[in-house]
């Protein structure tokens, strides 16, 4: 346990330092804001979707570290990927999140499974979750999205 824990504050720390894919695309084709009201993040999740595939991610905003490298291992978890697989890592992150994933069966979530003891922080599960509710709402037109709608995001059909 102590090994998955400095494991996990060596991820947050780095990706909270560097976060991959920080910013603003030019021409996106999607974009929604997400907002935790409890703590104040805010997150702008911009892409460009064509033929159904996310060929390029990016975020902004101010957030606690947590948000930041969610959102950070987010974008390159997705980038590249399909509409629908990019919805199957929404559903299964909010899983892991929440402690209802079993990573002992079959997941997609691959380096993601670092934060699976965020399920032991109540309070910070909703920073670890925003960005994959912004994705959901960008993906979708949807104007936004908010940590006080965590039944917003529909359940994923499982595709192995």
């Amino acid at each position: 346990m102590m090994h998955t824990n400095s494991l996990y504050q060596e991820v947050i720390l780095d990706h909270n330092r560097k976060p991959r894919n920080y910013g603003k695309l030019d021409h996106a084709s999607h974009h929604a804001t997400g907002h935790n009201p409890l703590c104040g993040d805010r997150l702008d999740i911009t892409l460009q979707l064509e033929d159904d595939q996310i060929n390029n991610i990016a975020f902004q905003g101010e957030s606690c570290a947590i948000c930041k490298a969610s959102a950070s291992m987010m974008t390159a978890a997705v980038k590249g990927k399909s509409r629908e697989n990019a919805e199957i890592l929404i559903h299964e992150f909010r899983e892991l999140a929440t402690g209802k994933l079993d990573t002992n069966q079959p997941h997609h979530l691959g380096r993601l499974t670092v934060f699976s003891g965020i399920r032991d922080l109540p309070t910070r599960v909703k920073c670890a979750i925003l960005p994959w509710h912004t994705l959901h709402a960008a993906l979708n037109s949807l104007d936004g999205a908010s940590t006080e709608a965590d039944d917003s995001a529909p359940p994923i059909p499982n595709h192995s």
